[in-house]
C-alpha cells in the first residue's frame, strides 16, 4: 500500500516554516562575532520586513516583527530610530518529500540442527517491501543582528522545523519560536 500525503497550500499560512500545530520541534543554531563587545549595544530597530510571495503572509510578518520587538525589549534593549543594532528576519521554505521503505520477510522449511537438517528440504519464503512517501515543508527562520556602525553581522540565529500541518495558534508558535531563537542573544548574557 502506497501512502502519499499532499501539502495543501499551507505556505501562505506559515511563517518561516516554524508555525505549525502539534508544536513541531524547532532546532536552533547560532553563531556570532567572538570579537564583538555585546555590552556596548543598547538600542535596536527591526528592519522593515516584507511579506514575500509564496513565503510569508502579512499577518505573519507582523507577528514576527512584534515578537522580535518584545524579545529585544525583554532583554533590556530599547527600540530607537537611531539604533546600535538592526534586526532582520528572513524565512526560507522548501517543499520536501521523505520516502521510507518497510520490508517484511517470511519463510518456512528446514531447520538447522547440530547433527544435520531437520524436516523439509530447502528454505522457502518471500518478502514484501512497501514504500511510503510523505510531503512536508522544511522551514527556517533566520534572524540576523547587524551593527549599524560597522554594517557587520554580529549575531545570527536560525530556527528550523519540519512543518506538516496547519498551526492551531500561529501567534503563539511564532512567539515561542522567536524566544527560543533569540535565547542565546546576546552571547554571554546571564539567563533569567
Amino acid at each position: 500500500m502506497n501512502i502519499k500525503r499532499t501539502n495543501l497550500s499551507i505556505i501562505p499560512i506559515l511563517f518561516l516554516g516554524l508555525i505549525y500545530g502539534c508544536s513541531p520541534t524547532v532546532k536552533v543554531t547560532t553563531d556570532y562575532d567572538h570579537s564583538a563587545n555585546f555590552s556596548e549595544y543598547k538600542t535596536f530597530a527591526v528592519y522593515d520586513l516584507k511579506a514575500q510571495e509564496g513565503q510569508v503572509n502579512q499577518l505573519n510578518v507582523d507577528r514576527v516583527s512584534k515578537a522580535i520587538r518584545a524579545e529585544m525589549i525583554a532583554k533590556g534593549f530599547t527600540e530607537s530610530s537611531n539604533p546600535d543594532l538592526k534586526v532582520n528576519a528572513v524565512s526560507i521554505l522548501k517543499n520536501k518529500t521523505q520516502v521510507t521503505a518497510d520490508s517484511n520477510f517470511y519463510g518456512y522449511g528446514g531447520m538447522y540442527r547440530p547433527y544435520g537438517y531437520w524436516g523439509g528440504g530447502a528454505m522457502m519464503g518471500g518478502g514484501t517491501t512497501t514504500f511510503n512517501s510523505y510531503d512536508y515543508v522544511d522551514g527556517s527562520l533566520v534572524i540576523d543582528i547587524v551593527s549599524t556602525k560597522t554594517q557587520k553581522l554580529l549575531w545570527q540565529g536560525i530556527g528550523n522545523a519540519q512543518i506538516d500541518n496547519k498551526p492551531d495558534n500561529p501567534e503563539e508558535f511564532i512567539n515561542s519560536s522567536i524566544k527560543k531563537i533569540l535565547e542565546g542573544f546576546p552571547p554571554g548574557a546571564v539567563k533569567k
